[in-house]
Order: C-alpha cells, then sequence, then structure tokens
C-alpha cells in the first residue's frame, strides 16, 4: 500500500525519541511506582515484565506495522485494512481522549509543584500551609487553582501539537528526552545514598512471589492495565507514529528499542520512589496515587532546606517532561484522524483549526476531573460529587467510582486497551496472518526475526491473556 503524502519525522532518533516519549510519561513516573507499591514490589516487576516481552513487544510492532503499511491515523488505517476493523479505530480514539481528560488534570498538578518547588529554592513560599503533608489536600479541593493549572497544561501541549510533527514535536522529545534520563539519574544518586534507602532496592528486586500465591489476578490485570498506559498501547498514538515512520526504518528494532527505554524509566522511577519512601516515610510504600504528589512531597520535605526544594524541583520537572511528552502524542493522535480525513476529502489539513477544537473539548471534559478533589468529592470540600457520590453509590471502592480520573481511567485503560490489543492481536494472528507484518517490516530490507515466536504471541498469548486480563478488570470493578 502506498502513504499517503503526509509529514514525517526529520531522522530515525526523532521517531524514537518521539515514540519513547509518547510511552514514557505519567504511567511510567507516576503509576508504576504506586501500583508497585501497593502490589507486593517485586512480584509487580516480574509480572510486567513477562507482559512485556509477551504481550507489549508484540503488539508494538502490530500497531507500528498498521501504522506504517497504511500511512494513516487509527480510523483511517482500520477502515483501509478492513471496513469489518473500522470500530477499532474509534475505540483507538475513545481511549487518548479519555485519558487526556485525567492527564492534563495530573500535568496541572504536576507544573503547579514543580514551579512551587523552583520558587521555594529562591525562599519563595508557595504552599501556604503549616503542615506540608496537608497541601495536597488544599490544593485539589480548590477548583479555581485545579481548573486553571490544567487549563495551562493544554495550552502547552496544543502549541506544540499544532506546530506538527517536525516543528514541534519532534523538536520538544529531541531535547526533553535526553534530559528526563539525565535528571532520572541525578535524584537517583542522591536518593541512593540516604540511610534506609537499601530497603526500597530490596522492595523492588529482592525475590519475593508471596503476593503472586495469594492474589495474582490483581496482580496480573494491575500489571497489564499499567503495561498498557506505559506503553502507549492501544490509544491510537503508536498506529499514528507509525504512519509517519519511513519505510527504510526497522520497525522491529524500534519496538524493542521503545519497550525496552520505557521500562527502563518505569524502574528508574521506582528506583527514587521506593528507597525515598523507605529512607523519609518509615517505608510506607502504599501511598496509592497520591504518592507522586502527598507522599513524594513529604519525602522532599523531609530532605530539609535548598537540597530538598532542588530535588522537588528537579523530579516534578522530570515528570513534567514526562507527562507533556505523552500527552501530547494522545492529542496527535486525535488531531491526525481529522487531519486525514480532510485530506481524504480534498480540503485543506487544518491542523491548527482541529488542535485548538479538541483542546477545547478536552477542557470541559475534563472539569469533573479538576472539580471532585481527586476523590475528596463535596463531601470532601471539593466542587463536584465524585461518581459515587453522583449516583448515590454506598461501595465506593471498586476502583471507578470514587473520583472522575477512575471512572475514566476504567473505561480507557480497564475496558477499551485490553479490549482493541485483544482483537487486534486476533486479526493479525488469525485473518489477516503474519505474512502482513512479516512483509511490512521486511520493506526496510532486513529480515523479520522471531517468526514462530510472534505467531505464537498474535494467536494465543496476546488474545489469551488479554481475555483474562479483562475478565480480572471485569470482575474487580462490578462483582
Amino acid at each position: 500500500m502506498e502513504k499517503t503524502n503526509r509529514e514525517g519525522f526529520a531522522s530515525n532518533f526523532g521517531f524514537i525519541m518521539a515514540a519513547v516519549g509518547s510511552a514514557v510519561g505519567l504511567g511510567n513516573i507516576w503509576g508504576f511506582p504506586y501500583k508497585m507499591g501497593m502490589n507486593g514490589g517485586f512480584a509487580f516487576l516480574l509480572i510486567y515484565l513477562v507482559l512485556a516481552i509477551f504481550i507489549g513487544i508484540a503488539v508494538m510492532v502490530g500497531e507500528l506495522v498498521i501504522g506504517r503499511k497504511t500511512g494513516l491515523s487509527p480510523i483511517a488505517a482500520y477502515r483501509k485494512l478492513s471496513k469489518k476493523f473500522t470500530f477499532l479505530g474509534y475505540m483507538a480514539l475513545a481511549c487518548p481522549f479519555l485519558i487526556l481528560c485525567f492527564y492534563m488534570v495530573l500535568g496541572g498538578m504536576v507544573m503547579r509543584y514543580a514551579c512551587g518547588y523552583l520558587l521555594a529554592m529562591f525562599g519563595v513560599d508557595t504552599w501556604g500551609v503549616a503542615d506540608i503533608s496537608t497541601y495536597f489536600g488544599v490544593f485539589t479541593t480548590n477548583g479555581t487553582s485545579m481548573v486553571i493549572w490544567t487549563l495551562i497544561f493544554i495550552v502547552i501541549n496544543a502549541v506544540i501539537v499544532a506546530a506538527g510533527i517536525g516543528g514541534g514535536i519532534e523538536k520538544f522529545c529531541n531535547i526533553g528526552m535526553p534530559c528526563l534520563f539525565v535528571i532520572l539519574l541525578i535524584v537517583i544518586v542522591y536518593v541512593a545514598v540516604q540511610p534506609g534507602a537499601m530497603g526500597g532496592y530490596q522492595f523492588m528486586f529482592g525475590f519475593n512471589i508471596e503476593p503472586l500465591k495469594t492474589d495474582f489476578l490483581t496482580v496480573l490485570k494491575t500489571a497489564a492495565g499499567q503495561m498498557f498506559f506505559s506503553l502507549s498501547l492501544g490509544m491510537g498514538a503508536i498506529i499514528t507514529y507509525g504512519s509517519y515512520l519511513n519505510k527504510k526504518e526497522k520497525i522491529q528494532k524500534n519496538a524493542v528499542i521503545i519497550v525496552v527505554m520505557d521500562t527502563l524509566v518505569a524502574i528508574m522511577a521506582g528506583m527514587i520512589v521506593m528507597p525515598a519512601c523507605y529512607a523519609f516515610l518509615d517505608g510506607n510504600t502504599k501511598g496509592g496515587p497520591g504518592l507522586l504528589f502527598q507522599s513524594m512531597q513529604m519525602v522532599f520535605h523531609n530532605m530539609g532546606g535548598f537540597i530538598g526544594n532542588l530535588m522537588g524541583f528537579l523530579f516534578y520537572f522530570l515528570v513534567f517532561i514526562a507527562a507533556i511528552s505523552s500527552s501530547m502524542s494522545l492529542l496527535e493522535a486525535l488531531t491526525s484522524s481529522r487531519v486525514d480525513r480532510n485530506v481524504e476529502a480534498g480540503k485543506a489539513p487544518n491542523r491548527r483549526k482541529i488542535v485548538i477544537v479538541f483542546a477545547i473539548l478536552v477542557a470541559i471534559f475534563a472539569l469533573p476531573n479538576a472539580l471532585d478533589g481527586i476523590g475528596a468529592g463535596v463531601a470532601g470540600g471539593a466542587t463536584l460529587p465524585t461518581p459515587a457520590e453522583l449516583f448515590g453509590m454506598t461501595d465506593a471502592v471498586k476502583g471507578w467510582n470514587d473520583c472522575w480520573l477512575d471512572f475514566y481511567d476504567m473505561l480507557s485503560e480497564g475496558i477499551l486497551m485490553p479490549v482493541g490489543a485483544m482483537i487486534m492481536a486476533f486479526a493479525i494472528g488469525w485473518i489477516w496472518k503474519m505474512d502482513f507484518v512479516v512483509e511490512e517490516c521486511e520493506s526496510s530490507g532486513c529480515k523479520f526475526w522471531g517468526k514462530a515466536f510472534f505467531n505464537i504471541c498474535y494467536k494465543f498469548i496476546t488474545p489469551i491473556g488479554m481475555l483474562v486480563v479483562l475478565y480480572g478488570q471485569i470482575t474487580s470493578y462490578f462483582f
């Protein structure tokens, strides 16, 4: 199939940095540490690595193949392959929209913390609380502040995406991703030399599979959801970036690099957060979603003085880089779908106008996430009720109704992403066959390696694995 005349990446390095940027985000630095902390440390890491090898790489290759083979964004790409699978394209775009509606809120929160520590380095206190442990609740229930920081983050994303692939996304990631790795290393080294930090490494890397014996399904579904969220799979972003990929580039090699680098960043983030919890929080790793904000702020407060503020700024600045590199890839997935439709109809692309429209829509649907106090609800002083409060549900611990963030996350990461991956893998394994993947990968002039491995993954491991994960998700959400 011939590629459409579309803008692309200027270099393979630019593609790798953008794809890694899409994968490396809040999923790595926010989601991975707190989910690891709540699911047994090493046991969670072990399952995550197995899933990344046997499912993550296969799905990554499949999405890159679909994108490059068609040269189109998800909806048009699936329609071009088979009209019967067009619905997968719509699912792939529903995911980034739902995720952006809470991701932009979290991104704005990260910016607020980064700016707070930057100003604190110069003696300006913007926290305004006597007890720093209370700031998270004060901030998240202040609807005005939450909305303002969310809108700032949305505007920054829109400006970058409106500049296009080469002029916006690629330029940002070429600088931002190397900076992220450097900052990660700096903070890791500092935390590593703190008294008590060794307990965090033991928690992460010490052989302990007891959590798998007691609640295997919970660890499995949590690790699987985290893997998809972290690698940007099932969101349309990888298909979209693949559509910009030059035919000369090696899909398999790029897929492996992206998965390895993404996993490395997640582990490095864990090597900051887990040892810090042991060094400064008496080994409390079960801070949940608030671990990135409430618990880590206590860590930097306990460090004290200029060093604590400096480490706080560096940490939240690297989280900001990770967050925006992912959020702009999701906004690009939405934007490119409409751009492709305009081009197909013989109209002007109108990229900037499309970006503005989607940014406004995301801002509107992000409001519940910004105004419910991240689960505090009206009872906790927030502006809007949580889903549980709104629908009069007495059981608010289902993992989807305790806040709007979890509700949006349940729809996207919990259901749409595993369903999409399962059907895509099934289609490649049983309908389009492996030749579909081999032909596109070998168009670069390099022989396809591991055909038997990928064939088994597409036919059996990925579909069955995703079915088990989906079962675990649904039973935990609704039963």
